[in-house]
């Protein structure tokens, strides 16, 4: 192991590794239950707003923009606990949510299972918490 690679990995300087397009990775998980909510990406703007504020803050590869979690349905991310993964290439932010995380209704992103008898399919394995067209006015 390098030098370098031993300090990123073994100390206790924050030093985020973000990849050749400016991004990072940052899971979202329930500070409570553990349960994984979202997936998303930041820059380095979104990741030092984050810690900043106190309230997670993304960078959308289709919008090409900065978004707050919850600007439009009020879903709100608070921020508990930031964790980096050993190479710093990948972050998990604990949050406290009032309500579903998912933009089409669900508390998580990961509301569906891939089918063990067809693997082409996928059973919904989650209830909706919220109707999606009253939060985003759609």
């Amino acid at each position: 192991m390098s030098a370098s690679n031993e300090k990123i990995e073994s100390g206790t300087e924050f030093r985020p590794k973000f990849d050749s397009n400016g991004l990072i990775t940052a899971i979202a998980q329930d500070a409570k239950t553990n349960e994984v909510l979202m997936v998303a990406y930041m820059n380095e703007e979104a990741l030092k707003l984050t810690i900043e504020k106190g309230i997670a803050t993304y960078f959308s590869r289709s919008r090409q923009k900065l978004w707050k979690k919850g600007e439009q349905s009020g879903h709100v991310q608070k921020v508990k606990q930031i964790l980096a993964d050993c190479d710093q290439d990948c972050l998990i932010l604990k949050v406290e949510v009032d309500a579903g995380q998912c933009h089409v209704g669900y508390q998580s992103c990961f509301y569906r299972a891939v089918n063990r008898d067809d693997s082409t399919q996928l059973d919904f394995i989650a209830e909706k918490v919220y109707d999606p067209n009253e939060a985003y006015g759609k």
